[in-house]
């Protein structure tokens, strides 16, 4: 079974006329043997995007940047995919750096990287945001240490449990989530048990009547606290969740949110109240340190979204520094330009797009009043390319489509953009 559903699996990506996005990463058993997995990312022939894992292979030590680089070479191999790949995700880890390097020096000797590599390899978007939000963590005042360790003492024994949940009952509380004991390696995990904390914020109070060991209970002022901490990280748990959806495209939601994020900092960095000056400082300069400039291929994909294009790009820079808006968009502006050369080569016809990637999937008769769409088209953008055309257009009504499917757009409109759709 699994061999036949491999073989099925490398005959689609053969057929898919778009590239694969992968990712990799390390993951370490209860008995600390390594092991790696390799996902692809890619849009199929009906313009779904897809998620395939395709190696979860255990790896022997040492995971060098080397070690790991010649792994993912071999796996790309086994799954003829080496013309294929247009980006790698990883995460921070100091070897990532070699690993890239390995690849791109095996992949440039095939000539197969978009770019010549420049938009290969791309910084786990989770990852970063993990790191900036520990970094204000660990100036979160001693409230937050009070909550964590007052849940450890309720989940320390079923009779405390059922101590607490009789308190919730007695005061008539909603039993609608659990009481969450946070993971230090996982920082959304204690946004979590501080938002069902405050939940059962009157059933902690009644818990330590009933409880005289219980030596954790917070005073009005403590609870005011971690409201404002758990208002303040919910944004960065919400982007966390959003960026980590496989079943939508999340590359056009890198530049908004991550823009959101900035401007977030930088207004609770001039705050009146010191632990959130303090937390946001730290935060902002962990921030900087990833992301002072923002990702270039994912800056990229807001552009190929109908509802903002160029304009939003300037705005974003013209908020955070209105003094070198100009040059960052025209770093944008030029990467643009220099990838979508790359799809205006001969090779990727309009022909083998319309009868290879849609007829065959579809089996729709095309109504020939497409044929005059495209027409249309060409003439009246003689001397500008589809990128021309489509940057000219006005942008869609953003609070009209807020839910727009990016790649259906492409997809109606890939007769007018045959190698502009391609590249989106």
């Amino acid at each position: 079974m699994y061999d036949r559903e491999k073989e099925f699996l490398k005959n689609e990506l053969a057929a898919i006329p778009s590239r694969v996005c992968l990712t990799s990463d390390m993951w370490t058993s209860v008995a600390s043997n390594g092991y790696m997995c390799l996902t692809a990312h890619y849009v199929d022939l009906n313009w779904i995007l897809q998620k395939r894992v395709l190696i979860f292979r255990h790896v022997a030590p040492p995971h060098s940047g080397s070690v790991l680089g010649t792994f993912l070479i071999e796996f790309i191999k086994e799954w003829d995919i080496e013309k294929k790949i247009f980006t790698l995700t990883l995460d921070n880890d100091s070897c990532n750096r070699g690993v890239v390097d390995i690849l791109k020096e095996h992949l440039s000797l095939r000539r197969s990287l978009v770019c010549d590599g420049k938009f290969f390899h791309v910084r786990c978007g989770n990852h970063i945001l993990n790191l900036i939000v520990k970094a204000g963590l660990e100036k979160a005042d001693a409230s937050v240490i009070k909550i964590r360790e007052g849940v450890k003492h309720i989940k320390h024994s079923e009779g405390r449990i059922l101590k607490f949940v009789e308190c919730i009952k007695n005061l008539g509380l909603p039993c609608s989530k659990k009481l969450r004991q946070d993971m230090t390696i996982r920082w959304n995990s204690t946004f979590q048990m501080l938002e069902s904390a405050l939940l059962y914020q009157q059933a902690y109070i009644q818990y330590k009547l009933v409880d005289t060991d219980f030596k954790y209970a917070l005073s009005e002022e403590e609870w005011k606290r971690v409201e404002t901490i758990a208002k303040f990280l919910k944004p960065f748990y919400d982007i966390t969740t959003l960026f980590s959806g496989s079943k939508y495209p999340t590359a056009n939601l890198y530049l908004p949110n991550v823009w959101k994020i900035q401007m977030l900092l930088e207004e609770e960095r001039n705050s009146s109240d010191l632990v959130m000056n303090e937390m946001a400082t730290l935060m902002l300069r962990k921030f900087k340190k990833y992301w002072r400039s923002y990702s270039k291929i994912l800056s990229l994909a807001i552009v190929l979204d109908p509802r903002y294009k160029m304009k939003f790009v300037k705005f974003c820079f013209s908020k955070i520094d209105p003094a070198t808006t100009d040059a960052k968009v025209k770093i944008v502006e030029d990467h643009l330009q220099l990838l979508f050369k790359e799809y205006l080569v001969p090779s990727i016809s309009i022909s083998l797009m319309e009868e290879h990637a849609y007829d065959r999937c579809t089996n729709e008769a095309r109504d020939k009043l497409e044929e005059f769409d495209v027409f249309e088209n060409q003439e009246s953008g003689r001397g500008k390319t589809q990128l021309d055309l489509y940057m000219e257009e006005p942008n869609l009504d953003r609070k009209a489509n807020p839910d727009l499917d990016v790649l259906a757009f492409w997809k109606e409109n890939r007769l007018r953009f045959p190698e502009l759709s391609l590249m989106a």
